[in-house]
């Protein structure tokens, strides 16, 4: 049986913890957003790095 190291096991629970809130992009959640913005690639571009600066933004401030 395989044994995990310290580090597998904290990777495996900061998954987890980002699965239980939410916090993952799953594919269904792609196919929405993606329809949301008619599947044009500059608007689901722009949206994903808004997105992406709001939650630097947000971590740099805790």
């Amino acid at each position: 049986m395989h044994q995990l190291t310290n580090k597998q096991y904290e990777e495996y629970k900061r998954l987890c913890h980002a699965r239980d809130h939410g916090q993952m992009l799953t594919p269904d959640g792609l196919r929405i957003i993606c329809a949301g913005f008619d599947y044009d690639p500059e608007a689901i571009g722009k949206h994903m790095l808004e997105t992406l600066a709001k939650f630097q933004a947000k971590e740099n401030k805790i």
